[in-house]
């Protein structure tokens, strides 16, 4: 019981559950909080890439976009039905993303991340130009946000925000319970030995290759969940969702947070980006360079991230 309290899950629930109601002290809203909880899903899977794989890709908002048309071209295609469209989703980022690792999981370094933003920017062109399929530059609008419809349960309406958002906590703390088992497992052991050092871990007899796969299509498909979350969170979804900026944006998240050195850290720098740039969005239009100027300030004196930064306080004091 002891150990459960103390447990960082429990109290990150609990926050969570009273997070919409503190909105109101930062000039917030719930959909904001919706939003920040959909942010912190996207770069959690990307931290499971990044720190605990050793790989840095570029390009990953390509999946997180591809997770949102999937789920919108469901519902003006196919069905209405909400686990449909969020299969969908997680199943289209997960085939692209599977291909995209699949060419370039035995590259590293520096190449690997450019073949990640290469292949961004493809998908970024072909859904700016498909207007039959994607809409162009206009994107798909007008979607609708599907009830909740569980068996034998009568279906519950998600049009309100805080209906959205009790849905929004449910599945990032699915999707975070479970990438914590599996960074804790011998399958993330694996990783982690992959990032300290990959040859050693071929002596060992791992198919590296295959691991780094493995982790790359996971994170794919948890970036298209994102990705259809954040369609049902807005209505609407735009090519400008798959750009290099939004990939930039999930690796500043992730970094600024404490990523590498902390499991949460990527779910702090999800909310300190989306309250920043609501923040001082409100203000001026260039808010994106007020942030990238913080992000210098934190990469420059704390690169270990603000999570990091608290770790080492504690420790020398």
């Amino acid at each position: 019981m002891k150990r459960f309290l103390r447990h960082p899950f429990l109290w990150m629930f609990l926050f969570f559950l009273i997070m919409p109601y503190l909105m109101p002290l930062i000039k917030g809203y719930t959909a904001l909080a919706s939003e920040i909880l959909i942010y912190a899903m996207f770069a959690l899977g990307f931290n499971l890439l990044l720190s605990y794989t050793g790989l840095a890709s570029f390009g990953h908002a390509a999946f997180f976009g591809i997770g949102a048309y999937a789920m919108a071209l469901t519902q003006l295609k196919w069905s209405e039905n909400l686990w449909l469209g969020l299969l969908m989703g997680m199943v289209s980022a997960g085939v692209f993303s599977g291909i995209v690792g699949a060419l370039i999981c035995r590259k590293r370094g520096i190449y690997l991340s450019l073949l990640t933003l290469a292949f961004s920017q493809m998908f970024f062109l072909v859904a700016f130009r498909w207007d039959e399929v994607t809409g162009g530059e206009t994107g798909l609008t007008g979607l609708t946000r599907p009830p909740l419809a569980l068996p034998g349960l009568p279906a519950v309406s998600l049009k309100g925000p805080m209906a959205f958002y009790f849905f929004t906590l449910a599945v990032f703390m699915i999707v975070m319970i479970l990438i914590w088992r599996l960074v804790h497992s011998p399958f993330g052991s694996v990783l982690q030995s992959i990032k300290q050092n990959e040859m050693r871990a071929k002596y060992v007899g791992y198919n590296t290759a295959f691991y780094k796969w493995m982790s790359f299509t996971i994170s794919g498909v948890v970036s298209g969940l994102a990705g259809a979350m954040f369609l049902l969170q807005h209505g609407a979804v735009f090519p400008t969702y798959m750009n290099w900026t939004e990939s930039g944006n999930v690796v500043m998240v992730t970094i600024m947070g404490g990523g590498l050195i902390n499991f949460f850290g990527p779910i702090l720098g999800g909310g300190i980006f989306v309250i920043l740039q609501n923040a001082i969005g409100a203000f001026t239009e260039h808010w994106l360079l007020i942030l990238g100027m913080i992000f210098i300030a934190i990469i420059m004196l704390i690169p270990e991230g603000i999570l990091g930064l608290l770790k080492r306080t504690r420790a020398s004091a």
